[in-house]
């Protein structure tokens, strides 16, 4: 079936689809000629030309000559016309990379896999590698990068540029972070944790939104958060604010890679949720858990339950410190939606006071595993901003 006549309702809204087809095959796939378009599409290349020249007429895209096999043709890629961000956020099993023109209009985005314990050289190569894969499949050059947001799933220190804890991704102890990424990027590097950079995220351009004070907590192979009062981001004194993985729930309980023992991270991260799961499940991934208990899986669907009221009592004692408005959950961990949320918002309400806890509301992000790369596009903006204030200043 043609999928232009697939789709009912006004015209107006066909081009709309129309539109968001192309803009999504340009964002997958970075720079295409208008074939490649309507091949990726589905759509004909008398509609790929129309909706191209509409695009190209309010600036969105760029069209500039290329050669494609041997033969001339038109190259169309996302407009930037101030230089592009790029974004290089670190998970505990990959790597992904975005090159945007602004934190909400990403023009390619990719991962890579990384081995559970990678070292930091290896890291940053591929973390580099995949950027600049990006940047020249965007019809752009490693020149028009503006500056690169930087994210890693751990403590920053930010006053020795390291990672604050010697037990937590131990091939980058010792390593000042963001010095290291700019020598290889050639392009000012901004460093934060990931948890910090998903809130960031989500104030952008997600659920916390216009939110003055909130907490936000990415929750995937591991668990940390970020805190908003006033508006602002708080790192605190020495860039560790947030870090709700370390709080101390069970002073019996298993060590930490932190080098305490029973933080929050040992009970609700995906060690413990996969080893609690083995002897009647056997081997499975984070993503096997959440798909089964999606799917109704009784004992994934319980394992859960317990890691969300876990979280919930760790929240309580967050809710009764800075009575936020919002609590938003993203990371994988958000796909499960009720299943998650519903027993962490039991939790803050039996062991939090009363008035803070009725007056919080415990939701989803709305980015999922996505706000921390736009996070990072966040924090790569400030340097063209600031550059642009500068500019502006001495004219």
């Amino acid at each position: 079936m043609n999928a232009e006549s697939a789709a009912p309702g006004s015209q107006s809204s066909l081009r709309e689809r129309n539109r968001f087809r192309v803009l999504d095959a340009l964002t997958r796939l970075g720079a295409l000629t208008q074939i490649e378009i309507a091949e990726q599409t589905g759509l004909s290349p008398a509609t790929v030309s129309n909706v191209v020249k509409e695009l190209g007429s309010a600036g969105v895209v760029e069209l500039t000559p290329s050669v494609r096999n041997g033969r001339r043709a038109v190259s169309v890629s996302l407009a930037t016309p101030d230089g592009i961000l790029g974004a290089i956020v670190f998970g505990d099993r990959d790597v992904r990379a975005a090159v945007a023109g602004t934190p909400d209009r990403v023009v390619a985005s990719s991962r890579m896999p990384l081995p559970a314990e990678h070292a930091a050289d290896e890291g940053l190569e591929r973390g580099a590698t995949l950027l600049f894969d990006l940047v020249e499949r965007s019809g752009h050059s490693p020149r028009e990068l503006v500056a690169v947001g930087l994210g890693v799933p751990a403590p920053i220190d930010t006053v020795s540029g390291q990672i604050g804890a010697a037990g937590i991704l131990p091939g980058w102890r010792g390593i000042e972070i963001a010095d290291a990424a700019a020598a290889a990027l050639k392009t000012p590097v901004l460093l934060d944790n990931t948890a910090n950079l998903a809130t960031l995220g989500e104030m952008n351009s997600g659920a916390l939104q216009g939110i003055s004070d909130a907490v936000h907590v990415k929750m995937s192979y591991g668990v940390g958060a970020g805190l908003v009062v006033n508006g602002q981001l708080v790192r605190g004194s020495a860039g560790t604010a947030g870090e709700i993985g370390h709080i101390s729930i069970d002073d019996k309980g298993a060590v930490c890679r932190c080098g305490n023992r029973g933080c929050l991270d040992t009970v609700v991260g995906s060690a413990a949720i996969l080893e609690a799961l083995r002897p009647s499940h056997g081997v499975l991934t984070l993503r096997d858990v959440i798909s089964k208990a999606l799917a109704g899986e009784p004992g994934c669907r319980r394992v859960l339950a317990d890691a969300g009221e876990s979280l919930g009592l760790a929240l309580s004692a967050v809710v009764n410190l800075l009575n936020p408005e919002v609590i938003s959950i993203g990371g994988q961990m958000a796909r499960l939606g009720p299943l998650l949320i519903d027993p962490v918002r039991r939790a803050i309400e039996r062991r939090a006071l009363p008035s803070a806890a009725s007056s919080v509301f415990v939701r989803a992000g709305d980015l999922g595993e996505e706000s921390d790369v736009v996070g990072a596009l966040v924090l790569a903006r400030e340097v063209q901003d600031n550059a642009q204030r500068a500019a502006l200043a001495v004219t």
